[in-house]
């Protein structure tokens, strides 16, 4: 057996990822042998079977034998992702190098998407959210939120609350799980000697901070990717504020009912039913900023940049001014001395670089996909069984890509790789079957943020199972034991928000 070990995106402060372990997965090297030479055969048959006319013939479709080698580099990629040790990164790099060599990528279209507004906007959005973190605002807000819970229920739900509330102020799961930790730490000093309410909150953490993410396009790396790809296939984007109606009623509820299952699943009811009293005192004495006393001049100017930023991107269908131009002047003004939080040089190491390169390579991955015809040959071929079905064939569709989505964490460590993997394939599917590309890309994405059955498959699960952050954690069988309740749960809701609430809220789903 062999160790693989993957490089992930680096969003958190360099002293918190220095000590959180890093994803690893154990493939067996004979496995990996046999996984790719399948991949190349098959690679190598289409390419033929184009070449030939035969693979057009086989659906109906055309595929040209550029759009055969498209789709040849797009599994060798997948098969990187999930087989080998190589940085996501890249692996995504080296992609785009293979379709510019074969003639699927024009360069210019590869360089132009690291200029695209897209980048921009996690740029100024990153520093933004170093400013706001520097500050202790967000600390201090979580503290005044949890002070006041007086049974362990409430306590678990207010933190629900704040860690939801996070998600606008940290634009990476990584980054509001290390924004989290003094939270976690102060609390669990609060609650000493009580071992399963302090195991129970490790596993609340990150639970609540993945799920939750969904409430923001900028709550992962993965919305980002999702939001292009559908863009540029369909015309239709996601902003900033139709992001939020979708998502953010699904991470309140996901939120607050995986809050119950921690509760229910890994303390008794004498715990539940026991009583808490926990100060803003107990939490200062941990806590690296103040949380006590009136704002500090920092934290205003923090709370005044957070909610600008937030209220011009909710309003851009009034005032016009673009995600990115918006993120840009946060940015700027977060690091402009008299009126910023932070400096140029502190808030630009925490820009994650390697994620903002994987994202403009998947989307010029994507972008070949469907330039070459190599997308809607696919779509032919995979639902060729589905096309008489009708609306039953919709459904099993939506069915399969939420069940698809959900354990995709199980082969492919990173969300972002994931989306990546997964969204180009459900756009094009979606239309032949009836489908609206939009919301099948919303219900997979909103699918993928489950990501809790290993430590290995989700940073913050990775940093709350170390004992040096996190002590008095969980181990991994109880991230077992919560996933077995949890994958289910967020199966029926996904699909329930899919199929009910999100058609009533202006995004339908059968066509």
């Amino acid at each position: 057996m062999s160790t693989v070990t993957r490089t992930r995106f680096a969003t958190t402060p360099p002293g918190v990822a220095a000590s959180a372990p890093r994803a690893s997965r154990r493939h067996p090297g004979s496995g990996r042998i046999v996984s790719l030479a399948l991949v190349l055969a098959s690679a190598v048959v289409l390419v033929l079977f184009a070449a030939q006319g035969s693979a057009s013939a086989m659906t109906g479709a055309p595929l040209s034998t550029t759009g055969a080698l498209t789709i040849g580099v797009f599994l060798l990629a997948v098969w990187a992702w999930i087989a080998t040790p190589l940085d996501d990164t890249l692996v995504a790099l080296l992609a785009a190098l293979a379709l510019i060599a074969v003639g699927a990528l024009p360069s210019t279209t590869f360089f132009a998407a690291l200029g695209d507004e897209t980048i921009w906007l996690l740029i100024g959005a990153f520093i933004i959210a170093a400013a706001v973190n520097a500050s202790g605002l967000a600390l201090r807000g979580a503290a005044q939120l949890v002070r006041h819970a007086r049974t362990p229920r409430a306590l678990f739900h207010l933190t629900t609350v704040a860690l939801t509330l996070t998600t606008f102020a940290v634009p990476a799961t990584s980054g509001r799980a290390a924004l989290a930790v003094p939270v976690y730490a102060a609390l669990a000093a609060a609650l000493a000697g009580r071992a399963a309410l302090i195991r129970a909150l490790a596993l609340l953490f990150p639970t609540v901070i993945l799920l939750s993410a969904v409430g923001s396009l900028l709550g992962a790396g993965a919305h980002i990717i999702t939001g292009q790809i559908v863009g540029a296939a369909t015309g239709q984007e996601f902003t900033f504020l139709s992001w939020l109606w979708f998502g953010l009623p699904l991470a309140i509820v996901s939120s607050h009912i995986a809050c119950e299952i921690v509760l229910l699943r890994f303390t008794s009811r004498a715990e539940r039913r026991s009583t808490l009293s926990i100060s803003l005192g107990d939490i200062a004495a941990t806590a690296p900023t103040p949380v006590q006393g009136p704002l500090t001049a920092v934290e205003r100017r923090a709370l005044l940049l957070l909610v600008g930023a937030i209220a011009l991107w909710c309003t851009e269908p009034w005032h016009g001014i673009s995600p990115a131009l918006v993120a840009l002047i946060g940015a700027v003004a977060a690091v402009t001395p008299g009126i910023g939080c932070t400096s140029m040089a502190a808030s630009v190491k925490t820009v994650p670089w390697n994620l903002l390169l994987f994202l403009a390579a998947t989307l010029a991955l994507a972008a070949a996909l469907t330039s070459s015809g190599a997308a809607t040959w696919i779509g032919q071929a995979a639902l060729a069984p589905l096309t008489g079905l009708g609306e039953a064939g919709a459904i099993v569709f939506v069915l399969a890509v939420v069940a698809v989505s959900l354990g995709a964490h199980l082969l492919i460590p990173s969300r972002s790789a994931r989306s990546a993997a997964l969204i180009p394939l459900v756009v094009a599917l979606a239309p032949s079957v009836g489908v609206d590309p939009m919301a099948a890309a919303f219900a997979s994405t909103a699918a993928a943020g489950f990501c809790h059955t290993l430590t290995s498959s989700a940073k913050p699960v990775a940093m709350f199972a170390d004992p040096q952050i996190a002590p008095g954690g969980f181990r991994p069988a109880d991230l077992r034991r919560l996933s077995a309740l949890l994958a289910p749960t967020m199966f029926v809701l996904v699909c329930t928000f899919a199929f009910f609430i999100w058609p009533s809220m202006g995004m339908p789903l059968l066509r």
